[in-house]
């Protein structure tokens, strides 16, 4: 069964939650509440792979998120490994995902990342802003408004 997700791209995206770059208030309060469910121990994680934001839930293109990958450490995700034995990602996804490292600063964990992108989710700047446009053209499942 080939892979259906593919494996970070080198760099996390500009718009990545756990990039300490990105500014607060790019994506919707439940998103940053997602990245707080993966520091814990790993038989409590979700068991769902947390994808990058910046391709539809559908696409093809699909791939897992680069600052999530960079953040955790890969051999204690529980998404990784159930990914793995379901076939939906194929080893050498898992090995890029498990021993990847992001050349861009990223916070120490998910609640971190969430504390920070949730501090200004009311009144985001005007570079939050943009770049929520940016991301609203690329995503078509998103609906502004």
């Amino acid at each position: 069964m080939p892979s259906s997700l593919r494996p970070p791209v080198p760099r996390p995206c500009d718009s990545c939650p756990y990039r300490r770059d990105v500014p607060s208030g790019i994506w919707a309060h439940e998103e940053y509440e997602k990245l707080r469910r993966y520091d814990a121990s790993t038989p409590d994680q979700p068991t769902a792979l947390f994808q990058c934001h910046q391709t539809d839930g559908d696409s093809a293109a699909r791939r897992i998120c680069g600052g999530w990958a960079g953040c955790h450490d890969g051999t204690h995700l529980l998404a990784l490994r159930i990914a793995l034995l379901a076939g939906q990602i194929d080893a050498s996804t898992y090995q890029a995902a498990a021993e990847y490292v992001s050349p861009v600063p990223l916070f120490s964990s998910g609640a971190e990342a969430a504390d920070h992108g949730q501090a200004d989710i009311n009144q985001p700047t005007d570079e939050a802003r943009q770049l929520i446009g940016k991301i609203a053209k690329v995503r078509g499942d998103l609906h502004t408004g």
